[in-house]
């Protein structure tokens, strides 16, 4: 019964890390592609502010994952767990919050559809 419960706790770990790790992936690949003057214009800090914490962000969820992996033991729930909430926090607060503002100066947001001219 407790191997079973290991094995349980393991996949459910794992799989909470590989999507929060695909979220933290994300943020950053986003922040990396949105030009330097995007953030300017929105006043949401600087890309290297967003960079670098997107970056270590993603950084965390990685080292979360690659322990579990490796040794095939259940993730622990100590300073790995915590930093990896935080990270996947920073990356949702830069999708939810910084990421709608930038769309909108590219003219992507807000259900505004790009369509051009109405002639």
């Amino acid at each position: 019964m407790t191997t079973l419960l290991n094995a349980a706790t393991f996949l459910i770990l794992v799989a909470l890390g590989a999507v929060a790790l695909g979220v933290q992936v994300w943020a950053l690949s986003d922040c990396l592609r949105t030009p330097t003057t995007d953030f300017q214009r929105v006043y949401k800090r600087t890309k290297a502010f967003w960079g670098g914490l997107t970056g270590v962000s993603a950084f965390f969820g990685f080292v979360y994952l690659l322990g579990p992996v490796m040794t095939l033991s259940v993730p622990s729930m100590g300073m790995g767990m915590l930093f990896n909430l935080a990270g996947a926090t920073v990356a949702g607060v830069y999708l939810a919050d910084v990421r709608p503002a930038l769309q909108e100066v590219r003219g992507r947001g807000t259900g505004r559809q790009n369509r051009g001219s109405s002639w």
